[in-house]
């Protein structure tokens, strides 16, 4: 059974040494009261309920999976997950980072980020439970009415109903503009909704009593294509006016998605037949409002992401540590035993240090991008909330796409270094690749979070949130520029971030000729971005790890082997990329589709 421990060294060492996020927090007025102490005993026991209750129920959960009964169409999530349900809710950690109004504690996102990855590296599937209602929380108290609000957002901070988003339908897809879900006004205000939702995460399921449901659908006469999408809420049982329970709603789940992993998640197909739903926010813009919850959700798959490097990287290291097979081609390195551990072998270190590296690049760069969430939510500064919504913004599908791209890559590696034993069920990493897999997919596949970064938010606003980025590399830049010892980590980082602003000026040339230039070059273009966000966050790592190194302690001689890894190994990735990208269009298009 495979074993997880919190990385909370790590975590801290982030938070508190790279980031200085208790110090840049205590200045918005919502958590000037913030400290250290509290955080680090936060987390503490937030690993403890990962490791301890969520990680022991991932195997089991994954082999039993969910089971819907055809007659009454209820959905039962497998053994314990409800037990477990019920410790997080008793132990008060839907409410972490949710509004005070409401029933919430008021921390920081950033914490309840790092205790998101923490969980999902206990176990991926039981998370997604309490994860969309998250979104479905984050939605409603940026668009719901205040009748709403009041109704819905207490129960939803306190875990006594859980949430979904409803988008996609079988014909559509990605293509949200496609669906056919239809809305009817009726004489009381709300309306009846009608149409079948497919991929529904958690849609149906026996943690919570109630589940509310966010549904796209159309209304009367509206305009065709995304803008005539409008947003309703859609609870499972119609809640009384104080709350209560009341009718059981037209809308059921009429089957299950047998999916190659997250087996412990419902993934429901939802059949709403005249359901009762209530508008919100304003007509035909369901689309933006939705945006907020997929958004959240985009976040959180990358922390799904995380959370398995994560995982997969203590599994495979613990192995390769007691595995013994073959001689160091140099000559033995355990002579006492017939055979050296694997650890030795030059092949096996690249893959544990691959993901070990994707890992912690991505928990600093994770870490600062929830920073400037709580920081564009929280400062009574405009222009600070100005800019860093426009960071968020940019650096969204890249946490999504990057992190989700890096898991697959690190949790195949992480099989590997078992060898022959990765592939058997028991050891449990050939769960960690399957529910790694995934992830590159649902909340908007890598190749649109790639277009969404290179044609929506980078050419189309003409670089401006790009250059604010680039502004803090080039800063530091210039800040280490003279330091000897910086060199290793800064003159690489400067190099890329040259060649990402020739090369963005490029695609933007050639876009203006043929649009499609920007779909042939946008999966490279976005993975680029991520090694020059991760090269950065490994840089600033590497300098305190530097400053802090003479003091003898091991975690930062650690630190600073991994960031010489990554500039040495993995950053170079970086130079076929750029020539993939200046490849263009021509190749993708040259063969005739009859050829195909």
């Amino acid at each position: 059974m495979p074993q997880y421990t919190p990385p909370l060294r790590d975590m801290q060492f982030v938070m508190h040494e790279v980031l200085h996020a208790v110090d840049e927090l205590r200045l918005l007025p919502a958590h000037a009261e913030l400290d250290v102490d509290t955080v680090n005993a936060v987390l503490e026991e937030g690993g403890k309920f990962a490791a301890e209750v969520l990680a022991p129920l991932n195997q089991s959960g994954d082999a039993e999976g969910c089971t819907l009964d055809p007659a009454s169409h209820e959905v039962k999530a497998p053994k314990g997950f409800k037990e477990a349900y019920k410790t997080y809710v008793e132990g008060g950690w839907p409410a972490l980072s949710c509004d005070p109004a409401y029933g919430g504690q008021g921390l920081p996102h950033l914490v309840n980020q790092a205790f998101y990855e923490m969980m999902n590296s206990a176990n991926q599937a039981w998370t997604m439970y309490p994860g969309l209602s998250h979104g479905a929380y984050e939605a409603l108290h940026a668009h719901g009415s205040d009748e709403q609000k009041a109704l819905y957002l207490p129960r939803l901070t306190s875990g006594q109903w859980t949430g979904t988003m409803c988008l996609t339908e079988p014909h559509c897809g990605t293509d949200l503009g496609l669906l056919r879900s239809k809305a009817e006004p009726q004489a009381d205000g709300s309306y009846r909704i009608t149409g079948t939702k497919i991929f529904i995460s958690a849609g149906e399921h026996d943690l919570a009593e109630n589940i509310v449901h966010l549904v796209l659908a159309r209304l009367p006469e509206a305009p065709q294509g995304s803008k005539g999408i409008s947003l309703f809420v859609v609870p499972k049982f119609i809640p009384n006016a104080d709350g209560s329970l009341g009718a059981r709603n037209g809308l059921y789940c009429g089957g299950l998605e047998h999916k190659m992993g997250i087996h412990g998640n419902a993934t429901a197909q939802i059949v709403l037949e005249g359901a009762s739903g209530w508008l919100v926010g304003e007509p035909n813009k369901g689309l933006a409002a939705m945006f907020v919850m997929m958004n959240a959700a985009r976040l959180g798959v990358g922390m799904q992401s995380l959370g398995l490097t994560e995982v997969a990287y203590q599994n495979a290291v613990a192995y390769a540590k007691q595995r013994i097979q073959m001689r160091a081609l140099s000559g033995p390195k355990n002579p006492e035993q017939p055979a050296d551990t694997i650890i030795v072998h030059p092949d096996v270190r690249k893959m544990l240090l691959t993901a070990r590296a994707y890992a912690e690049g991505a928990r600093a760069f994770a870490m600062w991008t929830t920073l400037q969430l709580d920081k564009e939510l929280a400062s009574d500064d405009e222009d600070e909330r100005r800019d860093c919504a426009d960071l968020v913004a940019l650096m969204t599908p890249i946490v999504k796409a990057f992190f989700t791209d890096n898991a697959w890559i690190a949790t195949s590696h992480c099989l590997q270094v078992f060898g022959g034993h990765g592939y058997i069920r028991e050891w449990g990493m050939e769960q960690f690749v399957r529910d790694a897999r995934i992830n590159m997919i649902y909340e908007g596949t890598n190749t649109i979070q790639s277009l969404d970064l290179l044609g929506r938010k980078v050419l189309g606003d003409n670089g401006k949130k790009l250059k604010k980025f680039a502004k803090l590399v080039s800063e530091f830049i210039e800040d280490e520029g003279t330091n000897e010892a910086m060199q290793e980590f800064v003159n690489p980082l400067a190099d890329l971030g040259d060649k990402v602003t020739k090369l963005t000026t490029e695609l933007g040339m050639k876009a203006f000729q043929n649009a499609d230039e920007v779909g042939a070059a946008a999966v490279d273009y976005l993975r680029i971005c991520g090694h020059l966000v991760f090269a950065y966050f490994w840089a600033r790592m590497a300098k305190v790890a530097l400053e802090k190194q003479p003091g003898g302690d091991p975690f930062y001689t650690a630190k600073l082997a991994t960031a010489r890894f990554y500039f040495a190994k993995l950053l170079p990735e970086t130079a076929g990329l750029i020539r993939s990208c200046r490849a263009g269009l021509q190749p993708l298009m040259a063969l005739d589709e009859a050829l195909f």
